[in-house]
Order: C-alpha cells, then sequence, then structure tokens
C-alpha cells in the first residue's frame, strides 16, 4: 500500500472511529429514555442494568452506522479540500477515484462485517435483550404490570390477569382502577375483581407479596352442577373496602435473567430462519384465505357445486315428463317470482331471515379481515425484516459514496456544516426508510421495495455526486442553464438579423 492510500485510510478510520464512539453515545442515552420505566426504582442492581445496555448497544448498528459512515467520509474529504490537499493530489495526476481507492477497499470489507453482523449478533442482542426484559418482569412484579392492558401472573401460582389504568409511587407501588381476573385450575376466568386503587407491599425478607385493593366489587360464578342451581344463582357478588391478596413469588425469586426464551418477532431471526418462516407463513395465510372463502360460499349457498348426474335416473324422469298431459309451471327465475308464491308472514320471515344470515356473514367477513390483515403484516414484517439485513449493508457503500465527493465538493471540514449536512441527509434517508416500512408492513406496497427505497433514492444521488466532484463542479451548478438561456436568446437575434 502506497503512502497516499495509508495516509487516507488513517485519517478516515480516525473520523470513523471517533463519530461511531459519539454517535453510539448519543444513541443510548436516548435509547435509555425508552425504557427508563422498564430499569428506573425496580430494585436492579448496576450488573444487570449494564446487561441491559450491553444488548441494546447492537441493536443501534442500523441507525449508527450509516450515519457514522456518511459524516466520517464528508469530514474525511471536507478537511483534505479544505487544506489544498485535493488540489496537490490533483496537481500531481492522482485523481479523486484514485485517491478513493484505499477507502473503497474498507467500505466494502465494512459492508460484508455489516451483513454478517445483522444476520447473526443483532438477532441474537434483541432476543438476550427481550428475554432480560421479561425475567426481569417476573421477578419484579411491580414490573410485569403495564398500563392500559392485562398481565398475567402465570408464574407465581395464583393464576391471575392484572389490568390497571395508572401506576405511580415509589417503585410503582400504587394502581389506580384495578380490574383483576383470577383463574381456575382448568384455567377459566370464573373471578373477577374491580377496585379504585391498590398497592403492592412486599419486603426483601419475604417471598409473599400483598396487593391490598381498596374501594371495589368482588363477582364470582357459582360452580354448581345443577344446572337449575346455576341458573338461579349465576354468580355471587360483594362489595369491600379492603380486600388482601397474597400473591407467592418463591417460585420467581430463583428466576435465570439469562434464560432464553422462543424466538417471537422477526428482528430476532436470521436471514435462513426468515426464509424458511416466510415460506411457512405465506403457504399458512393462503390456505386460511382457501379455507374461509369455502366456509362463506358455503354459508351463503352461492355457486354450489353441481350434482352428480345419474343417467338412469335421468331416463325415468324424462319417460315420465313424456307421460304429462299437464304442462308444469314454468320454473321460478326470479326473487319477486318467489315471494308471489309465498303468504304475506312468509316472505317476511324470508326476507328477516336472509337479512340475519347476510349481518352474520358480514360480521364474520369483518372480523376475519382484521385476523388476515395481521397475520399479513406479520408475512410482510418477515420479508421486511430479510431485505433490510442486505440493504443495511449496501446503505454503509451508497452513502460513502454520497459523503466522500460531498465533502469534496463544500471543501468544509471539522464538525460545523459537514456534521448539519450529513444530519440533514441522514434523517431524509432514515425517515423514507421509517414510512417505506410502515407503508411495507401494512401492505400497501412491496415489502422488498420499503426495505430497498432510502437506499436506492440515495443512489443516484451518490452517482451524481460523484460525477461533479471528479469533474471539479460546484454543489449547485445553474452556470450551463444559463448558458443555454444565453445561447436561444443569441440564437434568435440571429435569425431576426437574416430575416432582415
Amino acid at each position: 500500500m502506497k503512502i497516499l492510500d495509508q495516509y487516507i485510510l488513517k485519517r478516515f478510520l480516525y473520523n470513523f472511529f471517533s463519530s461511531f464512539f459519539i454517535l453510539i453515545v448519543i444513541f443510548i442515552f436516548q435509547g435509555i429514555w425508552l425504557f427508563i420505566d422498564d430499569l428506573a426504582g425496580k430494585g436492579l442492581g448496576i450488573v444487570i442494568i449494564g446487561k441491559f445496555i450491553f444488548y441494546f448497544i447492537p441493536t443501534l448498528v442500523d441507525k449508527v452506522l450509516p450515519l457514522t459512515v456518511l459524516l466520517s467520509s464528508i469530514l474525511t474529504f471536507g478537511t483534505f479540500a479544505e487544506n489544498y490537499e485535493f488540489a496537490a493530489m490533483k496537481a500531481s495526476g492522482i485523481s479523486l477515484q484514485r485517491g478513493m481507492r484505499s477507502l473503497i477497499v474498507f467500505v466494502l470489507f465494512l459492508g460484508v462485517v455489516t451483513f454478517f453482523f445483522a444476520n447473526n449478533v443483532i438477532p441474537k442482542s434483541e432476543q438476550k435483550m427481550f428475554n432480560l426484559r421479561r425475567n426481569i418482569a417476573k421477578v419484579k412484579p411491580a414490573a410485569a404490570i403495564t398500563e392500559g392492558v392485562f398481565s398475567d401472573f402465570e408464574g407465581t401460582g395464583q393464576g391471575m390477569n392484572i389490568k390497571v389504568d395508572k401506576k405511580y409511587g415509589e417503585q410503582d407501588r400504587f394502581l389506580d382502577n384495578v380490574i383483576i381476573h383470577k383463574k381456575t385450575a382448568q384455567n377459566i376466568n370464573n373471578t373477577v375483581i374491580k377496585a379504585k386503587t391498590g398497592e403492592l407491599i412486599s419486603s426483601e425478607e419475604s417471598d409473599i407479596i400483598q396487593l391490598v385493593l381498596k374501594d371495589g366489587h368482588y363477582y364470582e360464578e357459582i360452580s354448581a352442577k345443577d344446572g337449575k342451581e346455576r341458573r338461579k344463582y349465576p354468580f355471587a357478588k360483594s362489595e369491600f373496602e379492603r380486600y388482601i391478596i397474597n400473591i407467592d413469588i418463591s417460585e420467581l425469586n430463583d428466576q435465570d435473567l439469562e434464560e432464553d426464551g422462543n424466538i417471537t418477532t422477526d428482528k430476532m431471526k436470521n436471514v435462513g430462519r426468515l426464509i424458511k418462516d416466510i415460506d411457512s407463513l405465506g403457504k399458512n395465510n393462503l390456505e386460511k384465505v382457501e379455507a374461509f372463502s369455502k366456509n362463506i360460499v358455503n354459508r351463503m349457498g352461492a355457486f354450489p357445486p353441481p350434482p352428480r348426474i345419474d343417467t338412469l335416473q335421468l331416463v325415468k324422469n324424462e319417460a315420465k315428463e313424456i307421460e304429462k298431459d299437464s304442462i308444469e309451471e314454468a320454473p321460478i327465475t326470479d326473487t319477486d317470482q318467489l315471494l308471489d308464491k309465498l303468504q304475506e308472514w312468509q316472505r317476511l320471515q324470508v326476507v328477516n331471515n336472509a337479512k340475519n344470515s347476510i349481518t352474520g356473514i358480514l360480521n364474520t367477513v369483518v372480523s376475519k379481515k382484521d385476523e388476515l390483515q395481521k397475520r399479513y403484516k406479520f408475512y410482510n414484517s418477515h420479508i421486511l425484516s430479510l431485505h433490510n439485513k442486505y440493504a443495511l449493508a449496501f446503505s454503509c457503500i451508497i452513502l460513502f459514496f454520497v459523503g466522500a465527493p460531498l465533502g469534496a465538493i463544500i471543501r468544509k471540514g471539522g464538525l460545523g456544516l459537514p456534521m448539519v449536512i450529513a444530519i440533514v441527509l441522514f434523517l431524509t434517508y432514515y425517515f423514507i426508510g421509517v414510512f417505506a416500512g410502515n407503508y411495507a408492513k401494512e401492505g400497501n406496497i412491496h415489502p422488498a421495495i420499503g426495505a430497498w427505497l432510502s437506499t436506492l433514492i440515495m443512489l443516484p444521488l451518490g452517482i451524481s455526486l460523484t460525477r461533479r466532484a471528479t469533474a471539479d463542479r460546484g454543489l449547485f451548478g445553474f452556470g450551463h442553464i444559463f448558458d443555454r438561456i444565453k445561447s436561444l436568446f443569441k440564437k434568435k437575434d440571429k435569425d431576426s438579423e437574416e430575416e432582415e
């Protein structure tokens, strides 16, 4: 490697690792605010919090790495241009492409490493972080209660679901508007408890957590063997000012925070697993749609299958038709003809039955539509994640070819103008990717387009900037436009002089 290549590569690597470290710290602090409710005030040790941050860092690479490549390339080539080092290179016969040669090799290698990282490290990190959050919630029951939704307490041996509108106070011990569903041994909800307020009382020395409920109601279904008794006394109801539920967490104190659970989301899967699941999900969705369509057709009675033809019976029927002296009535081909043959009460009954049948079918279609939309959204998210792994690697390469010539054009180093331009370009790239990804999940565009759209938009920009930097043009070249306008006016003046 020549001295020039070593010099350019060293300057780029210095800016690359400096920018990466600064940006990763910024994004870590931004991410901590997202999970502050899961970590703060839960009595967690510094080791557990450190593990959580360690697992969280790889998930930031898809945001930090493209921005790092873009910023470091602008900084490096902007400093070269500002210090007239590029002018010295060009005077020596060294073009921009020749000066970028060592960095192109590095960026290509970085793209390969990025794909390996996105395929192996990030899915494992997502799974570790998910399991750590879940297991923390198991060890700390207060953390297991999520505001606004029902939270399961299966592992406590109590078998209950708890929902609260609000948590507040020290370690979220105070609860507002508590709803509890207790379960039987057969996993059936037969008891409902509602209270205006609640409080979680625990002690480090005890394996029992007390849930103290105030100003509430208690409903319980009566499990009677006799059907008559069940109809006579369907449930028991009572009011209370104070009600205490003891929750045994002795089994949870031995919970392993590093225990791995099932892979549940597309972000936790590598390329091989995604391809396999995409194939199985696609087939399963088609089977669901076909089965549902057949069910609706059967319920509607539309498009019935053709009956099997019995040839012997057909001959007998034809013989009977010949022997008939009377002419049969014409077959019914219209709904009005059918209704005219019925009495008024029969017509009302037929119409009401038809309305009820259609209403039931429409309700079934609407509910099934929501289910199928969720299934296809899950399916689209898998395709999107698969292509995102490839797009992330290529985005690092494309953004380098955007940042390097852009730095040579603006001829500014430091963290002023280059930082502003890098952030604006990255935000454009990032938000295009976010909007395209959301559209792809909803099925408005193909998931592959949603993953590649932001990168494909940056590709022509990189080609254009590279050509302008090679030709030593400015960022916005309007001169050739004015020259064309002037040439048009000159041509008109000549034409007018020749006519005279």
